[in-house]
């Protein structure tokens, strides 16, 4: 079915927090991490500023582009903000607050797939997809599952962001729904 994500497609990633209003992951601003490109939030718009919300998938496994994504694939995310806005990547530790809700890492992006092994690798899980032969389709909801230490926790909405214009922060999180489906990403094609 022509329906299906390949590897190579762009897509937009909308947060569930709060009825589907928790923002589009998007890169805003220098992160001060060791190693990173851009911080990483969500903003109120998928088009916040030129690629800042558009996401390339790429295989983290070596599927060809133009082969179909399927649930439980292993994947890269590389924002196209300036043409390379870089890979999303767990690095460092979140805020003590976020810890207390269960957070683990810090997210922004690198110029590396994998600035240290894993730290760039997401496991893409669909919720379900219709009809159900494992392939991931525009608006299927997923969870994006971090690599890093063989456990680098689940992609998530956690505060308030604080670069300009963003929405909420985004870290990973042992739990993968641990409030108002804060883990639930919606895929939309870009």
């Amino acid at each position: 079915m022509a329906n299906e994500l390949k590897y190579g497609d762009q897509v937009h990633l909308q947060n569930g927090y709060n009825s589907w209003a928790g923002g589009y992951l998007d890169t805003n601003g220098h992160s001060s991490d060791g190693g990173a490109k851009y911080g990483v939030s969500t903003a109120d718009s998928p088009t916040r500023g030129e690629g800042t919300g558009t996401w390339q998938i790429l295989s983290a496994t070596g599927k060809a582009v133009g082969a179909n994504v399927v649930s439980g694939d292993l994947v890269y995310l590389r924002n196209l903000y300036g043409g390379d806005g870089g890979y999303l990547d767990t690095n460092g530790h979140t805020t003590a607050d976020q810890q207390n809700s269960g957070g683990k890492f810090n997210v922004s992006t690198s110029k590396d797939q994998d600035r240290a092994p894993g730290t760039g690798r997401w496991r893409l899980f669909a919720q379900a997809s219709s009809p159900g032969d494992q392939h991931v389709r525009p608006g299927d909801v997923i969870h994006l599952w971090n690599t890093y230490g063989d456990n680098g926790g689940f992609l998530e909405t956690n505060g308030h962001g604080t670069a300009g214009g963003s929405k909420y922060d985004v870290c990973t999180n042992a739990y993968y729904n641990r409030a108002q489906n804060v883990g639930d990403w919606k895929l939309h094609r870009a």
